[in-house]
């Protein structure tokens, strides 16, 4: 019943559609026919509007042995990607350690003899020492943009 009323609620205050998770499949399904915003399942059969799964577990992408014990029994792995996403972080790590990784090939990026030598350069000239304690922070007005 307080599935029920949790989904009413939900969609009495503007919803436009809830999430189902756990729920024996007859319930979802009644509640479903009951609704008028979709109904989205996890985990509560075939009943629902629509379904949705983590794709970590869909894909398998998790091989840890840990993380196979907490996988829902709901979720159907269509793949065993973790497989092969512990096999490639293996082998970063071992291209590491021996130097293999980076090569020329993946650090790509130049720079002159003349900008290189007065790079090295001014590494050799003192340095500006700032107090952190004499550093003033004054806030700015302007509002701070996300690229989100």
């Amino acid at each position: 019943r307080k599935v029920w009323e949790d989904a009413m609620a939900a969609q009495d205050a503007g919803a436009c559609a809830v999430v189902l998770e756990c729920v024996p499949a007859q319930v979802a399904e009644a509640i479903t026919k009951r609704m008028e915003i979709p109904t989205i399942g996890i985990g509560a059969g075939s009943g629902t509007s629509g379904q949705i799964l983590v794709y970590h577990d869909l894909v398998g992408m998790m091989s840890h042995p840990h993380h196979q014990k907490v996988v829902p029994k709901f979720c159907k792995k269509y793949a065993e990607a973790g497989v092969y996403i512990q096999r490639a972080l293996e082998d970063y790590r071992d291209e590491v350690q021996s130097g293999a990784f980076p090569s020329e090939k993946y650090a790509p990026y130049s720079i002159s003899d003349d900008a290189l030598q007065e790079f090295l350069s001014d590494l050799d000239k003192p340095s500006v020492q700032i107090n952190p304690r004499t550093l003033k922070s004054t806030p700015s007005d302007e509002p701070i943009s996300s690229p989100y």
